[in-house]
């Protein structure tokens, strides 16, 4: 039994070693000059130049129009990701709660298209997102997007089920107390989904923050550019005479990873027991 769970261990141990060592060396890499990182190549040592090169990622003025910064571009992905993130879990909520507790016709039927919408990925309707978006004149805006994307099959398959796991004496009970649909859901269906919120939530962040093919297609201004969007552009336009600036490139993968990896950690309590808690 004790060797078993050695043996476990170290299985863990070097999964972990293994997901977190490339990170490691982009950190440390990143902190040494583009001069250093030719010559010498990945390093998992710390470098004297960290301050310097991430000043400038964040700081320097780049792109064609001379204006775009990381910095923006940070804030222009953490835009669509809490924004993708937060819509997705408010109308995701809304339908799950009609199809669960409102009592009309074809209420199955509906949630089966709905689910059905899963076949059909981004890459199949862009398109026809694309046309409407512009008909609309919402090209280059947040509202053109985040609001195509919003919808979520995903979203209202856990809520739903979620729900339905719900006693049915809590209704009751609200009934009894004299609360309508609406203070039922806010006073007692929404504090009891904190737990499954923060799993959808982190997943439906990540996933908005790494959105590369509709910002790209959405966003012809610069000052919309997305970190996924941006970070080829940067790239093409910071390049040294010679030695291209490894450093800087590091250091934009870097920032792309930070807040993924902090939302991971800050909520993976409530994310595991979203996923798993079956009693209410």
């Amino acid at each position: 039994m004790g060797q078993t769970r050695i043996f476990d261990h170290l299985i863990l141990l070097a999964g972990t070693l293994f997901m977190v060592l490339p990170v490691a060396v982009a950190v440390m890499t990143s902190t040494h000059t583009a001069a250093d990182i030719h010559m010498n190549g990945l390093t998992l040592l710390p470098g004297d130049n960290g301050y310097e090169t991430y000043n400038t990622v964040l700081t320097r003025q780049g792109g064609f129009t001379g204006q775009v910064t990381g910095a923006r571009m940070v804030m222009n992905s953490l835009i669509l990701g809490l924004g993708f993130a937060v819509g997705k879990i408010i109308l995701s909520m809304a339908a799950a709660y009609a199809l669960v507790y409102f009592r009309f016709r074809f209420a199955t039927l509906i949630f089966w298209v709905i689910f059905t919408t899963l076949l059909l990925p981004l890459e199949v309707r862009i398109m026809p997102s694309y046309q409407v978006m512009s008909s609309l004149g919402l090209l280059n805006s947040y509202t053109g997007l985040i609001v195509p994307l919003l919808a979520s099959a995903t979203g209202t398959f856990y809520f739903r089920q979620f729900f339905k796991s719900v006693p049915d004496e809590l209704l009751e009970a609200a009934r009894i107390d004299g609360a309508g649909p609406f203070k039922f859901f806010i006073d007692v269906l929404l504090p009891l989904s904190k737990t499954m919120i923060a799993a959808i939530f982190i997943i439906m962040f990540v996933y908005g923050w790494n959105q590369y093919l509709w910002p790209m297609l959405m966003t012809t201004e610069e000052r919309f550019f997305t970190l996924m969007r941006g970070i080829k552009q940067i790239l093409q336009v910071w390049v040294g005479s010679q030695i291209p600036d490894y450093n800087e490139a590091f250091a934009l993968a870097v920032l792309a990873l930070l807040p993924p990896v902090l939302v991971v950690v800050i909520f993976q309590r409530w994310f595991i027991k979203g996923l798993t808690e079956s009693d209410k």
